[in-house]
């Protein structure tokens, strides 16, 4: 399997700063994200986890690269049983008239990387709940549309 990326491009009604603090405060990411939260200090050279429950431990780890608030969050990304299928992900926020411009680029896989497959089809689901979150205040059921993976 050749190395692959996934690109999703989605349009907010919200602020940079607003979508900045959605993405990066475990209260927010625990709301949209199917109960699992992302916790880090944010700053470049520090660790990020994505953990579930208590009980469920954590999901994906990473290094954070790059951190520009609100504009820019580039994160390494690895399953932690299986840290050699590691990836990166970069968050880029722009203002467009009225709305946030949200892209995602989830990319340097390996090849026969498992980690590709479980996040195409993870992320769908969470930028989907994240853009009715900021727009509703009520997320979707991630969990609901029978994702064949617990994390992405």
């Amino acid at each position: 399997m050749a190395k692959s990326a996934f690109v999703y491009v989605t349009y907010r009604r919200t602020t940079p700063e607003k979508l900045w603090e959605v993405l990066t405060t475990p209260e927010f990411t625990r709301k949209y994200w199917g109960g699992n939260a992302n916790f880090s200090d944010w700053k470049p050279g520090s660790k990020w986890l994505h953990l579930g429950k208590p009980e469920e431990g954590v999901y994906v780890e990473g290094e954070v690269l790059e951190s520009l608030p609100p504009k820019r969050l580039v994160l390494t990304w690895a399953d932690p049983e299986d840290l050699t299928d590691g990836s990166k992900l970069t968050f880029d926020i722009e203002p467009v008239a009225d709305l946030v411009r949200l892209s995602v680029l989830h990319g340097d896989f390996k090849a026969d990387s498992i980690m590709a497959g479980k996040v195409s089809q993870g992320w769908p689901l969470v930028l989907s709940s994240l853009k009715s979150y900021l727009e509703t205040g009520s997320p979707i059921d991630i969990w609901s549309a029978k994702a064949p993976c617990k994390q992405s």
